[in-house]
């Protein structure tokens, strides 16, 4: 029996969002400086009166934008080598390292940049379906290639990923709204279950 595992990762797999954490990893100066300035928009975003995809980029590029790709690649694994395991769940942990292999196949799918989340999906041998960064000639150009992978989207990027493969069964993990597309998708879903 093929099985697919859908898990989001931020919150789900781990105990805290990594986007916070992985930008004040990168350069803690800057980090709270731009979280200073951009005060107002996450007043804006708590009252919805601003879109989290918008208020996301803004931060994101005010702390990344013109970097090499080699050094954000680099930090990215720093990060990961600091905080692997000790930022995932151990009940997640436990799950992930019983994984019976030969008969399952596991996606990530995270409204995460695909920067720092990698080493995370290659460590659990995962596919990565993220929100997916820019880079021109090897510099991150603040945008993203693909939409925010979050809500409806992340359904379409698994259905997109999908074309042509056949599971018999399909499970998916994740922990807050916009998870529920793709909990409510699947054949058997799990909120809040690594809590």
């Amino acid at each position: 029996m093929k099985k697919l595992y859908c898990f989001d990762f931020d919150g789900t797999l781990t105990y805290r969002d990594t986007m916070f954490m992985f930008l004040r990893h990168y350069n803690p100066v800057r980090f709270y400086l731009q979280f200073v300035l951009h005060t107002p928009l996450f007043i804006l975003l708590k009252l919805n009166l601003m879109d989290a995809e918008r208020v996301k980029k803004s931060y994101i590029a005010s702390m990344l934008k013109g970097e090499s790709r080699t050094r954000i690649e680099e930090e990215a694994e720093k990060f990961f080598t600091q905080n692997y395991p000790e930022i995932i769940r151990r009940n997640a942990l436990d799950f992930l390292n019983n994984r019976d292999a030969d008969h399952t196949e596991s996606w990530m799918i995270t409204a995460s940049l695909d920067i720092w989340v990698r080493p995370f999906a290659q460590k659990f041998n995962m596919k990565l379906l993220a929100t997916e960064a820019e880079y021109v000639d090897g510099i991150f150009t603040g945008k993203f290639i693909t939409p925010n992978c979050n809500g409806n989207e992340k359904l379409n990027r698994i259905k997109s990923e999908m074309k042509g493969r056949k599971y018999d069964k399909i499970i998916a993990f994740g922990d807050t709204a916009g998870d529920k597309p793709m909990l409510n998708w699947a054949d058997e879903s799990y909120f809040r279950f690594f809590h």
